[in-house]
């Protein structure tokens, strides 16, 4: 899910399907034969088992009228105007899934927590808000419903070990609040073909004295971007670097999906740093948040993260295009793709689709791609422990103040759309894996080699590196749009890197402070802790067996490391994650 990442956050499109009168078999017959086929990780025995439990779980419901939303994306739509159908005519209840930007399932779902007024009976949102939802708990358990009042409509094939995402979803009272339906990494983007170009190779070692390769390390990314940046190939002057820098929302979740944990900010945790996380948020030893400036222990104005912003602002203007200053993430997202760019030190694979069209520049006439997707380099405060990485996780929700005879046949639908019986089939459609038994499907095999890495990747012990934001945030919509401002002035030299992160954690602290006197969140909300300076806050950290936040570093190029790409895949082959 990433803020309307594949459409206008205008786009608006509701589908709504007329159910026939009665449903039976023959539907859900007519659907498999026509949609599914052999694109399961079911046999068609027990993908018609599982069709008929749904059948036999709708039927208290079957004519009622369904409302749920999500943000529009391939994914999203493949379930609205396919699935939502199939549904309603094997199940007999209505479904409208209505498709709307980002911003505004957010809008209508504030709204609705706000409220109690039932707006939508299922919502996909961001896991980014799990912190939210389990500390004003507004959300249903999805623990406590699967085991009570919704026991009758839970799936006994929903397997959730099979669900790749629920550590995610999960928050630190052990309870799942969110089911994921779709999901998708930030990751290293770069020209295959041109790394293994024999006189790039060559130069490069006689230039840097070591091997042009996949970077480890934010050193080897710089310079493999200075190397290519101006260079001459196939005729044209490319880039060693692509990004973009314009004062718009969408600069926020560059830097909050996981920007400053690559740069080494927060400690030790997967899928989020504890007590600290890629925020710079700390949290006490009950998960209620302490701080975010330095001087309360957090880490969001600390060295790493400064680090993280000076190098994104040094590299912008050095390796980019220079028009990729005044653009906004839709606007910079195609530019890999038409060929001038090296390198993209994290692409979301969101956009693998759109990569391998054919008759692109970065794509064979084969259909095979020029480029891969690989881990994404560190920087110089990373340690061995931390998260590495973003993954967008959209996960169905369902309000307490939504009627539970409604939330009922919306929790079945969101079962059916992540179904093992249609998942291969939705994965194929939006690449956004969900399932283990997807991901290892012969299909993705076959398919892999035309999708740059992303089925390797995924089949990999490196994913577990990557992760959305995680449970110390406690109001994710409050928080995340203090970012894009802040990094804004940075970007458009208003301010140092220091000072747009000093005002960002204060910021920040505003909104905790807030929370703290209202008391909404009650005792697993914010507490601020006391102030103190940087020394004082890393020796409490040395002491514990934590990081956050580092000493300044006072040498931050550190020895460029690279590796072979295609040494790094083999290394992965038939290693499951943990």
């Amino acid at each position: 899910m990433r803020r309307s990442l594949l459409a206008s956050t205008a786009t608006v499109v509701v589908m709504t399907f007329a159910s026939p009168a009665f449903a039976d078999m023959d539907a859900a017959k007519k659907f498999l034969d026509a949609e599914i086929g052999d694109l399961s990780s079911l046999s068609r025995a027990e993908q018609e088992a599982e069709m008929q439990w749904f059948i036999d779980a709708a039927k208290p419901f079957a004519g009622m009228d369904i409302k749920v939303v999500s943000e529009t994306i391939t994914t999203h739509e493949y379930e609205s105007k396919t699935l939502a159908k199939a549904f309603s005519d094997i199940t007999g209840i209505k479904i409208t899934h209505d498709l709307i930007g980002e911003g505004d399932v957010i809008e209508k779902l504030q709204t609705q927590m706000q409220s109690g007024e039932n707006i939508y009976d299922a919502y996909v949102n961001d896991s980014d808000l799990i912190g939210t939802h389990w500390r004003y708990q507004q959300a249903r358990s999805l623990t406590d419903w699967m085991a009570n009042e919704g026991k009758a409509v839970t799936n006994p094939n929903l397997d959730l070990a099979d669900f790749i995402g629920t550590s995610f979803t999960t928050a630190p009272d052990g309870k799942l609040y969110q089911l994921p339906d779709q999901q998708f990494a930030n990751v290293y983007w770069f020209r295959y073909d041109w790394f293994n170009d024999p006189k790039n190779k060559e130069d490069f070692k006689a230039k840097y004295g070591y091997d042009l390769g996949v970077p480890v390390n934010w050193s080897a990314y710089e310079d493999i971007a200075e190397f290519f940046t101006g260079r001459e190939i196939d005729g044209k002057k490319v880039y060693g670097h692509m990004d973009y820098g314009k004062k718009d929302p969408s600069l926020g979740w560059r830097f909050t999906d996981a920007w400053l944990s690559m740069a080494g900010n927060g400690d030790r945790g997967i899928p989020n740093g504890k007590p600290v996380d890629e925020w710079g948020i700390k949290v006490d030893e009950n998960s209620r948040p302490v701080g975010s400036c330095v001087a309360r222990g957090g880490d969001t104005n600390g060295p790493a993260s400064v680090y993280s912003i000076e190098k994104y602002l040094e590299w912008l203007k050095a390796y980019a295009p220079a028009a990729a200053q005044g653009m906004t993430f839709s606007e910079s997202g195609p530019v890999p793709g038409q060929g001038e760019v090296a390198q993209q030190i994290f692409t979301y694979t969101a956009f693998t689709a759109d990569f391998v069209k054919p008759g692109l520049p970065v794509v064979n006439e084969d259909g095979t791609p020029k480029w891969r997707f690989a881990p994404s380099p560190h920087g110089v405060y990373w340690k061995d422990g931390m998260k590495l990485g973003y993954q967008d996780v959209g996960s169905w929700t369902i309000l307490k103040s939504t009627p539970e005879d409604r939330a009922k046949a919306a929790w079945l639908y969101a079962q059916f759309v992540t179904s093992k019986t249609v998942d291969v089939k939705k994965s194929h459609v939006g690449l956004t894996l969900i399932r283990e038994s997807s991901i290892r499907h012969p299909s993705f095999t076959e398919r892999a080699p035309k999708l740059g890495g992303l089925i390797e990747f995924y089949r990999s012990p490196a994913r577990v590196q990557w992760s959305p934001t995680g449970t110390n945030i406690p109001d994710y919509p409050k928080l995340a749009q203090l970012w894009w401002q802040a990094i804004g002035d940075a970007s458009s030299g208003a301010k140092t890197a220091q000072e747009a992160m000093d005002s960002l954690c204060a910021e920040q602290e505003k909104v905790l402070q807030r929370l703290e006197r209202a008391g909404v969140q009650g005792d697993i909300g914010p507490k601020l802790a006391e102030e103190h300076d940087l020394a004082y806050w890393n020796a409490d950290a040395v002491k514990k067996g934590n990081l956050a936040p580092q000493l300044k570093i006072e040498n931050e190029k550190e020895k460029p490391i690279t590796v072979n790409y295609d040494e790094l895949v083999k290394s992965w082959a038939d290693a499951k994650p943990n």
